[in-house]
């Protein structure tokens, strides 16, 4: 049962002059904004409740505090959370994660704890004596630059803070001999239709064929063959490729970039193949042991109901059950009527639904093999272009209720180890344009929920474009190793 503070027990003064508190708590949130952006830059990421606080205007600062009643049934007041951010500010810190509305809501319930004593016992072990930044940051080079590619340079830029860890150093794209390549490409970087503009800023340097995004000089290579892309003219060296061409799925084929001297690995934005490891991070990432070559981020749907699944499992026991993938069209369909090598994706992908296979089930019990051969499942092609929406039928070993469903899922998105990639909706509206750009590998629709007795259904929505990057982006860190601590810790 997700614990939950009485209003009263605050004894939050009553607001009499609503305006009055609202231009209060504005004045301190944009006080905040700054604070938190020079935290940042020295490598410490604020968040509430999950969510980031980086480059987020006053007014969403103020929504991310209002948001936090979801978790815990009452909204934090800036007036709460200034006084810690400006404490971890004065705090000379290595990089780290910080969940400011989590150790809020954590004093608010423990009166008799010293807010000062505290944070700074709790943040003791990442006080900096010394600098501890490596001598130079990994380099991180993407293999394509199509929709996945383009949402990983985002984030990736976006989410380089101090710069010392990682880098994206490169982009290696197909040769178009179009004098305006480099232009086409920084367009499409800085607007997209499903996702807005580019939130920074993009120059192209034609003179060293790169663009500079945000600060980050990202050089654009040509080439057809991976064992030949000169990385070493750029000075990238033991790079990690992430490859999301989709053209290359094995052992064989991908290690045509290990044979490159400047490359050390790979990671896969597809499902792998043979002996490669998908991984789903936050379920079975404690499969890697360091010394692998090639690893596979699995695709979308894996990601986005492999984490649901565990869950239930862990807590109820699956039987047996059945997944439909209510899934946006995607590239490979076809815009309207033509030839199509796969049966169905001929047809006009905006003007029908699909029905097509996937390989979902199969991979879940890959990567849960006490789900094997417990699940089937199938995929229908919608005329949407983001969003997709997973519908579990489950059979259980025990009967459960939607109140008990709903709890276990909203504990395990504000107060367990998948909360980073379960989000949790009680949104009685809550539609498919509503999760554009959503961060988490899934998110748990609460008033979809249908049980009866042992049978359930439940429902998660999922963003099979930039949640699932998210989810390639984390595994990248845990492969690269350098995944920040996360205070306070779970």
């Amino acid at each position: 049962m997700v614990k939950r503070f009485n209003p009263d027990k605050r004894r939050r003064p009553k607001v009499q002059d609503y305006f009055g508190d609202w231009k209060w708590r504005e004045a301190l949130s944009e006080s905040m904004v700054p604070i938190i952006g020079k935290l940042f830059r020295s490598g410490v990421h604020l968040l509430m409740y999950g969510r980031p606080l980086v480059n987020c205007s006053a007014i969403e600062i103020m929504k991310l505090h209002r948001f936090v009643r979801e978790a815990e049934g009452n909204e934090l007041s800036e007036l709460e959370t200034y006084p810690i951010i400006e404490q971890i500010s004065k705090m000379k810190l290595m990089p780290c994660e910080i969940d400011i509305g989590e150790i809020v809501v954590h004093l608010l319930d423990n009166k008799d704890l010293d807010a000062e004593h505290y944070v700074k016992g709790m943040l003791e072990d990442q006080q900096r004596t010394k600098r501890s930044y490596p001598l130079r940051p990994k380099d991180v080079v993407l293999y394509g630059f199509g929709r996945i590619g383009r949402l990983l340079a985002r984030i990736l830029v976006s989410d380089t803070g101090a710069g010392t860890k990682w880098r994206l150093r490169a982009v290696v794209v197909r040769d178009t001999d179009h004098e305006d390549d480099l232009i086409k490409r920084a367009s499409l970087l800085r607007n997209d239709s499903v996702h807005g503009t580019f939130p920074g800023t993009i120059r192209v340097n034609k003179n060293n064929n790169s663009l500079i995004v945000n600060g980050n000089e990202i050089f654009i290579i040509y080439s057809n063959d991976p064992r030949k892309v000169n990385y070493k003219q750029y000075g990238i060296k033991k790079a990690t490729i992430v490859d999301n061409t989709g053209a290359w799925t094995d052992e064989e084929s991908l290690n045509q970039h290990i044979k490159n001297p400047s490359a050390e690995r790979v990671i896969l934005t597809a499902p792998g193949q043979g002996k490669i490891k998908n991984i789903v991070y936050g379920i079975n990432d404690e499969k890697l042991k360091g010394d692998e070559n090639i690893v596979a981020a699995a695709s979308c749907t894996t990601n986005a109901i492999t984490p649901p699944l565990r869950l239930i499992d862990d807590a109820f026991k699956i039987q047996n059950g059945h997944i439909e993938t209510i899934h946006a069209y995607t590239n490979d369909q076809n815009l309207v009527d033509n030839y199509h090598k796969s049966d169905r994706r001929g047809r006009g992908a905006a003007l029908n639904l699909v029905i097509t296979d996937t390989g979902a089930a199969k991979a879940v019990s890959d990567i849960i093999p006490e789900l094997k051969g417990k699940l089937t499942a199938n995929a229908i092609r919608v005329p949407t272009p983001n969003v997709s929406l997973a519908i579990m039928n489950l059979s259980l070993k025990k009967s459960v209720g939607v109140e008990e469903l709903n709890n276990l899922f909203k504990q395990a998105a504000f107060n367990s180890y998948l909360r980073t990639i379960i989000d949790y909706s009680n949104n009685i509206d809550g539609v498919s344009s509503d999760f554009y750009s959503n961060e988490f590998a899934c998110v748990y629709d609460a008033q979809a929920t249908i049980t009866n007795f042992n049978c359930v259904t439940i429902y998660v929505w999922y963003d099979n474009e930039y949640g699932y990057s998210k989810q390639v982006v984390r595994l990248l860190k845990k492969v690269l190793g350098v995944n920040l601590i996360r205070y306070p810790k779970q």
